[in-house]
């Protein structure tokens, strides 16, 4: 396997006037990881993908694709990759399998036999019109066409925001695991980079992720390593610990307590934190690894720690 990450971003800065929608972002992303792009709206998640694509000029800073820069050798980064985007649109007239075709038409390699399986999955027609599907038709549509090609790199903003509840288990837990599976069987590592809302549902397949917060990194952590962390620490008393500050505590990132009960969240040093609250005498104390999800959601609690 290559050590050249798939993904290379140094110092990227892009502005829109005087607003800095990305502003100093690094992340690397090596060969065959699921990468996690995790932000709040207008965190800079789709500006960053769109600098990558060379859709965007970064206004300073610099990015690699493969090794390459994707302004100066765009054909060749983008033969390589597939891209589904958060919004997608086709040509209205076309039909499911002229949609594919044409896309198909672009590429050096088509997977026929995954788009017959994934268009039986999905229960799309193929002879229906474009511009009679419904938005999560067409996001079917575009990961079909995203998956076929089987690129070496998927960029994936959003990608399951417009499918149902059964779908979206299915395209993750089954076409995510078989197009990685299936590189590896190949000799061939194949990256996704994901940006979601969704983690709870990526949670599985999540191997590293960056948090971004007003265009910069935040949080950048290998997820294993993350869920040893950070941990969720509970303690129940006989009577309210009135006059204990929790805070105090080195690690504590933030808690909350509900009459005899306290919840702890832990920035390291989960096994310290639980002996001391041992010393208060609980009648009951449990401690657990946070979910990427609950991550993301204390990852406020860090930019005010910080």
């Amino acid at each position: 396997m290559s050590d050249t990450p798939v993904i290379q971003i140094q110092n990227l800065t892009r502005r829109y006037g005087k607003l800095d929608a990305v502003n100093g972002l690094n992340l690397s992303v090596r060969p065959g990881r699921c990468y996690g792009f995790f932000g709040r709206n207008g965190a800079g998640k789709t500006t960053t993908i769109k600098c990558l694509l060379n859709l965007l000029r970064p206004t300073s800073g610099s990015i690699s694709v493969f090794g390459m820069d994707p302004q100066r050798h765009e054909v060749a980064v983008k033969s390589r990759l597939s891209y589904v985007p958060d919004a997608v649109a086709f040509y209205p007239w076309m039909t499911v399998r002229d949609t594919l075709d044409y896309f198909a038409s672009f590429r050096a390699h088509w997977n026929q036999e995954i788009q017959d399986d994934l268009l039986a999955r999905f229960q799309l027609n193929p002879n229906q019109k474009a511009g009679s599907m419904s938005k999560g038709q067409k996001t079917q549509l575009a990961l079909i066409g995203a998956v076929c090609p089987e690129p070496e790199l998927l960029l994936l903003d959003e990608p399951t925001s417009g499918l149902d509840p059964i779908v979206r288990r299915e395209f993750i837990e089954t076409v995510i695991g078989a197009y990685q599976s299936g590189g590896e069987s190949a000799g061939k590592p194949r990256t996704i980079f994901v940006s979601t809302h969704l983690i709870s549902e990526f949670e599985g397949l999540i191997d590293e992720f960056t948090i971004i917060e007003a265009g910069r990194d935040l949080l950048t952590m290998e997820a294993d390593r993350a869920r040893i962390h950070f941990k969720k620490i509970r303690a129940r008393f006989a009577e309210a610990p009135a006059s204990t500050d929790f805070a105090a505590f080195s690690g504590v990132l933030s808690y909350r307590q509900k009459g005899r009960e306290v919840e702890i969240l832990a920035n390291g040093h989960s096994d310290a934190i639980v002996e001391k609250v041992r010393r208060l005498k609980p009648e009951e104390v449990a401690c657990e690894s946070l979910s990427l999800e609950e991550i993301f959601i204390a990852s406020k609690a860090l930019k005010q720690k910080a």
